[in-house]
C-alpha cells in the first residue's frame, strides 16, 4: 500500500505540534499530499438575555448574537493554528486546510474521507484513568473508528 495523503489532526497542544512535525516529516520522505485539519467544538455560550423594558420578555435573537461572535472567534483561532502549523513546518509544501465543527474525532474522520487521506496523524494527550473517563480520547475514537490506518505519535515529556 502507497501513502500518498497524508491527513494530520492538530489542536493548539504541543502533542499536536510534535505530531505534526513527524507528519510534515514523513510526507516529504513518502512525496505525499499533507491536509491538516483543526476541529472547532462548540462551546455553550452563558448568555444574558436581554429584556425588552416595556414588557419584560427576551428580545429573540438576543443569544444567537453572542453565538455568532464566538463562533467567528473560534474560526479565527482556527485558522491561525492552521496558518501557524504550515508556516512552522510546510511552507514548502502544499498544504490542504480544513476547519470542521463538532466532535473531534468524528471531525477528523470526516475529513480524512473527504480528502482522500491514507494515512491519519495525530497526537496524543497521554490522559489516563479518571482524566480518560471523563474527557474522552479523541486518538482512540479515531482509531477504533477510522476507515484507514492511524499513526498516533507520542510525546515523550522530560522527566
Amino acid at each position: 500500500m502507497d501513502i500518498t495523503r497524508i491527513l494530520i489532526g492538530i489542536d493548539d497542544s504541543k502533542y499536536a505540534d510534535h505530531a505534526a512535525q513527524y507528519g510534515f516529516d514523513l510526507a516529504r520522505k513518502l512525496n505525499a499530499s499533507v491536509g491538516i485539519v483543526s476541529i472547532v467544538e462548540p462551546i455553550p455560550a452563558a448568555v444574558t438575555p436581554i429584556n425588552d423594558t416595556g414588557f419584560g420578555m427576551p428580545f429573540e435573537g438576543a443569544a444567537d448574537i453572542n453565538s455568532v461572535e464566538l463562533m467567528e472567534t473560534q474560526n479565527q483561532a482556527a485558522d491561525s493554528l492552521l496558518n501557524r502549523i504550515i508556516a512552522k513546518y510546510g511552507t514548502d509544501m502544499e498544504v490542504t486546510q480544513y476547519t470542521d465543527y463538532g466532535s473531534s474525532a468524528d471531525g477528523i474522520i470526516n475529513c480524512s474521507a473527504t480528502f482522500g487521506a491514507n494515512l491519519i496523524i495525530i497526537g496524543t494527550h497521554k490522559r489516563s484513568g479518571f482524566d480518560r473517563l471523563l474527557m474522552g480520547s479523541v486518538a482512540e475514537d479515531v482509531v477504533r473508528h477510522a476507515d484507514v490506518p492511524v499513526m498516533v505519535v507520542p510525546l515523550k515529556e522530560e522527566e
